[in-house]
């Protein structure tokens, strides 16, 4: 097993996710909040207004989800249960990008995890 928690990144481009049905889809199977990261009206950023998203949790594995970008992670190293590979799936699914740009650089590939 490896000893480092999962981390993964992944895009969609072009198309920004409806952060409200993906959370009423998702409300019941897991845990999901509102999530915003902190802005302020001087702040200079192309994504100043992707600041809206979600936490969502399974049993280990995490998300957090805005418009064009999911981050998937646990706090700690830990086999992925039922609920982990169903909560990565849908987000490989929804945001099928591994690459922040659909310029050829940038690569990342998905870690390596156990299942329990």
């Amino acid at each position: 097993m490896s000893h480092r928690p999962y981390h993964y990144v992944r895009f969609t481009w072009f198309r920004r996710v409806d952060l409200k049905r993906v959370a009423e889809e998702l409300r019941g199977r897991f845990d999901v909040e509102q999530r915003s990261l902190p802005s302020s009206e001087t702040e200079f950023s192309l994504f100043k207004d992707e600041r809206e998203g979600l936490k969502v949790k399974a049993d280990t594995l995490a998300a957090f989800l805005y418009p064009m970008k999911a981050v998937l992670y646990q706090r700690e190293a830990s086999p992925f249960t039922p609920r982990d590979l169903e909560l990565r799936r849908f987000v490989l699914q929804l945001y099928p990008r591994s690459r922040p740009t659909p310029l050829p650089w940038s690569f990342s590939s998905e870690p390596k995890f156990e299942v329990a």
